[in-house]
């Protein structure tokens, strides 16, 4: 059984810049990666949706050249180009991980790591064979996924997620965004300025909701000066998709209508991933989907840390990068 001083479990800002740092530090370090190095924020979150955002704004510059004095005829998109450009930024950072990893002398373990008592992690990689390591310490870096709704069962074709929400092969004519957080807001900017008609549900009374009100009232104005409908204190109580599109069940004040699009992108939230990676075998604490830490990341069991997402605080990736450089500096 390979052992190492440090594994860390999950490949994101707050996984791979804390294998960095740990290595940095002397450390023997291994990574341990289901999917893409870089997690979600680098493959299908920040990086992607910015890539995206940039060419909604190149667009929206292009429509209106003779604001800047400038001639531009014959202006068009190509949605599939769009995404595509948008899948190899991502893919590019990918593999800028993959390269920091060999630099920095990381083992990168393939496949789905679950937490075993006595500070070990077993590993399934993808044809099924299953090994085991062991380490000093193990450092959890699972992060988080989208959230499900039990109104809104995400089937990953009418009902998306995130994450189909960047790579849909054909933009719709029609979609409706369930909840207005940065997730959600930024992809009815871009499916707006693609020419997509977007309508956003809001349950709060405030878009944005963690922002500042006024923040939230000019971006309001904005968006619907752009031909965004948006709909606060509105939930969205059941979602049809039975015939070609979508009808949902919306209820307001003023009482129930009915939407209907081509598409429903669900974003009313996200979710920590802390199920099935064995914190109840070794008995870490957890307590509202978080794991519970001390000021150090320490869980409350000897040796087993957790940051990210998945600890108390805000879900940010520069947040998780210092909370694991904090870890491992504490245990040199």
């Amino acid at each position: 059984m390979s052992s190492f001083d440090i594994i860390v479990l999950g490949s994101g800002p707050g996984g791979y810049v804390t294998a960095i740092r740990a290595s940095q530090l002397g450390f023997k370090t291994a990574i341990i990666e289901k999917e893409s190095l870089g997690g979600v924020c680098l493959n299908w979150g920040c990086i992607p949706t910015k890539a995206l955002l940039k060419s909604a704004q190149v667009f929206e510059y292009l429509k209106h050249a003779d604001n800047y004095g400038l001639k531009v005829e014959g202006v068009d998109k190509d949605f599939n180009a769009v995404v595509k450009r948008s899948r190899g930024v991502a893919d590019g950072m990918s593999k800028g991980v993959q390269f920091l990893m060999k630099k920095n002398k990381i083992e990168v373990i393939k496949g789905y790591g679950t937490l075993k008592t006595g500070k070990k992690v077993s590993v399934k990689a993808e044809d099924g064979t299953v090994t085991e390591y062991s380490a000093n310490n193990i450092i959890i870096a699972t992060g988080a996924r989208s959230r499900e709704l039990p109104s809104l069962p995400q089937d990953g074709k009418k009902i998306i997620g995130y994450r189909e929400a960047m790579t849909l092969d054909k933009q719709p004519k029609s979609m409706i965004v369930v909840g207005s957080g940065a997730i959600g807001i930024e992809f009815a900017y871009f499916y707006n300025s693609m020419g997509t008609d977007v309508t956003v549900v809001e349950y709060l009374p405030n878009i944005v909701p963690v922002e500042d009100e006024d923040v939230s009232k000019q971006l309001e104005r904005s968006f619907k000066k752009a031909g965004v409908k948006i709909m606060t204190s509105a939930e969205v109580i059941s979602v049809d998709t039975s015939g070609d599109g979508v009808k949902a069940t919306v209820k307001t004040a003023k009482g129930e209508q009915i939407l209907e699009a081509d598409i429903v992108l669900s974003a009313v939230g996200i979710k920590t991933n802390i199920e099935n990676i064995g914190l109840e075998d070794v008995g870490i604490a957890t307590d509202r989907d978080k794991i519970l830490v001390n000021d150090y990341y320490q869980t409350n069991i000897p040796g087993y840390y957790a940051i990210g997402d998945v600890t108390p605080g805000q879900a940010l990736a520069h947040v998780a990068s210092a909370e694991g450089i904090l870890c491992v500096e504490k245990l040199a």
